[in-house]
């Protein structure tokens, strides 16, 4: 049945012409289709073929570019792909897709199609496979894998080649717009937060007030502090502990309510994430007295790849303790909590921790290493004020880099949504090739 549209669609992706008639693709996913496109199975549309097998040490030195599953990962001398390519993710990130203008090697974790394989545009057929969510598409085994039978089973809308270059051209003019905001907002992101990372080592090691006299600190990474700070190690001014000995939960031992078992996932910011916890029994919290928490307690992840992340307990909803990859630094009197968190978070020693990272096999943090931390020790209230500075102008920057994080992904659903209405014939690009719309307020 013939079914007629109106002139425009409106959407998330804004106003286009649509199709003068469309008829059911008898697919309930895709809908209607324009009229005269049809729809096949994509092994009538294009083969999967196997990579080749490349090990690194095996790679001569060239120009060709090696693809694996999930993109680019070396060089060879020579290919075993036409030009252009599309490599697809088969182990590991399967169903990934990546295109190549020139001939390339695809290892054996991908499967690749060039004009050996199908006859169709291939820059259309890469924003097509886009609708079959390849990465959902696995084998039933114990190392999941995309499916070459399976994958080549999938329907796909299929239109004269005409209309599947005047629409690659149109997907590619409109995604790299796009794209071209998406690198802008990105690096706006960086900037944001290096000014961020210079504004917290600045308070922190300089102090407020740039007119304040200056002393040579006798460390070479700090340089001059004001001269009424002084220094010294965190393990003079704080007790550090940690979980030693502990046996693993079983899950009889977690409960629905009870007592808060902060793990890693919840330090990950200025403020403890309290809403995504687990919650232990009180024999398993009573067990180790010297790691309940209390506010003001500073956390820093001692294990893996989150070593050096930092947070601090400004509120306790809840009785609360930690897992064994956290350490608890406790300050005395004479130190801040609030400052001693953004001390810690400074690039100085942040930085430090990374290099100690760098060089071990397994990343890990003791209660000693931490005790010989250096920490500067302004008088108590000038730490307060630099807290509190910290805690507002951070707070804005950090607003601002959300937003613009925001920003980012509707850009990338306005492109997400726009490839689907193209290749699926939703709106009519036919005529829009010569035509520049303005995506700077999507």
């Amino acid at each position: 049945m013939t079914l007629t549209k109106p002139d425009t669609t409106t959407s998330l992706i804004g106003k286009w012409k649509t199709y003068p008639a469309y008829k059911d693709s008898g697919m309930e996913w895709l809908g209607e289709i324009p009229e005269h496109w049809e729809v096949r199975r994509l092994k009538y549309i294009a083969r999967l073929s196997y990579g080749d097998s490349l090990p690194a040490d095996t790679r001569a030195e060239g120009e060709t570019t090696v693809f694996g599953s999930n993109g680019p990962v070396g060089f060879h001398s020579e290919p075993n792909t036409l030009a252009p390519a599309l490599v697809i993710g088969r182990k590991g990130s399967f169903g990934k897709i990546n295109f190549s203008d020139h001939p390339c090697f695809a290892i054996d974790t991908t499967y690749f199609i060039d004009s050996r394989n199908s006859k169709e545009n291939l820059r259309w057929l890469f924003y097509s496979l886009s609708l079959l969510k390849l990465d959902s598409i696995s084998e039933d085994s114990a190392i999941p894998g995309l499916s070459r039978e399976l994958t080549e089973k999938q329907w796909l809308p299929v239109m004269p080649p005409s209309e599947q270059c005047a629409i690659a051209t149109f997907l590619d003019r409109e995604t790299a717009k796009i794209n071209t905001l998406i690198a802008k907002k990105e690096r706006l992101v960086e900037l944001l937060q290096e000014k961020r990372a210079a504004l917290i080592s600045q308070a922190v090691t300089k102090g407020l007030d740039p007119a304040v006299p200056m002393n040579d600190s006798g460390v070479d990474w700090l340089g001059e502090i004001p001269a009424s700070w002084t220094i010294n190690k965190i393990g003079i001014e704080c007790i550090v502990k940690a979980r030693l000995g502990w046996k693993g939960l079983k899950a009889s031992e977690y409960v629905d309510e009870g007592y808060i078992f902060l793990a890693t996932p919840n330090i990950k910011g200025r403020e403890i994430d309290f809403q995504n916890v687990n919650y232990i029994t009180a024999e398993r919290y009573f067990e180790s007295p010297e790691i309940m928490l209390k506010v003001g307690d500073v956390l820093i992840a001692k294990d893996g790849s989150t070593l050096g992340i930092t947070s601090v307990i400004r509120y306790l909803p809840n009785p609360a303790t930690v897992n064994s990859s956290i350490a608890v630094i406790r300050p005395d009197q004479s130190l801040d909590s609030i400052f001693l968190y953004w001390f810690l978070s400074a690039n100085y020693i942040q930085g430090f921790i990374q290099r100690m990272k760098d060089g071990m096999g397994v990343p890990h943090l003791f209660q000693a290493d931490l005790r010989k931390f250096v920490v500067l020790v302004p008088p108590l209230t000038e730490q307060q004020a630099i807290a509190n500075y910290l805690d507002h102008e951070t707070a804005k920057i950090d607003a601002l880099i959300s937003r613009i994080r925001e920003g980012i992904e509707k850009l990338k659903e306005y492109s997400t949504a726009l490839i689907s209405a193209a290749v699926t014939g939703k709106i009519d690009v036919r005529q829009a090739i010569g035509n520049d719309r303005d995506t700077s307020s999507s």
